[in-house]
This record gives structure tokens, sequence and C-alpha cells, in this order.
């Protein structure tokens, strides 16, 4: 089994950033690709980013790219999602999910998931 354990979120101004984190625990070994999704209330959960585990090779939903950064410390066991420029329709949870098979975008193909962080932007 793998445990990840999402963290970083918290409120912050419109203009502003934040970096959440996800410790991977277990069976950290299994895994190909660790991703971002967020779900803000009422909508469906939407991909943000993946990463692979081994190479750092990142993927990113195209709405998203050049406001969020993905990353991964093997060492630490930890990925890291750098999100600048936020505005409210960031306000999220976020969740990270690790996946056994190929980088993907859809939540199906994700086997293990944190618990969430909730992302407020203020405006």
């Amino acid at each position: 089994q793998v445990q990840l354990v999402d963290s970083g979120g918290g409120v912050v101004q419109a203009g502003g950033s934040l970096r959440l984190s996800c410790g991977v625990s277990g069976r950290a070994f299994s895994i190909y690709a660790v991703g971002w999704f967020r779900q803000a209330l009422g909508k469906e959960r939407e991909f943000v980013a993946a990463i692979t585990w081994a190479g750092g090779t990142p993927h990113y939903a195209d709405s998203k790219k050049g406001r969020v950064t993905i990353s991964r410390d093997n060492a630490k066991s930890t990925a890291y999602l750098q999100m600048d420029n936020l505005n409210a329709f960031d306000t999220a949870v976020y969740y990270c999910a690790a996946s056994r098979g190929p980088v993907a975008a859809t939540i199906a193909d994700y086997n293990f998931w944190g618990q969430g962080t909730q992302v407020t932007v203020s405006s």
C-alpha cells in the first residue's frame, strides 16, 4: 500500500502564491507518477498536474500551464505543487494522488489518494 499526506493549503490573497506538499510513504517504489487534482465546491474534480516519480517529467493541464509548477524530491519522498498568481477560481480542495501506471489526467488512473488540503483565495 501507499499512503499520501497532502498539506500546505491555507488562505492567500489574490495574486499570492502557495506551495502544496504531498508526502509519500509505504511502497513508494511501486509508484510511477504523482498527480495533483482539485475540486471546487459543487464542481467535479479536475486534473492540475502530474510528474513521473523516477524521472521527474512534468505534465500540466493546458489551463494551468504557466501558473503552477510540479516537482518532487525522491530523497524526501515528497511531491510539490507551486502555485503562483492565484485567483478566486483557484479556491478548491487540492488532492495529491499516486498512480502505478503511466502518467494520466483521469481520476480512474490513480490508485491512491491523499486526504486533500483546502486552498482559499481571497479577493
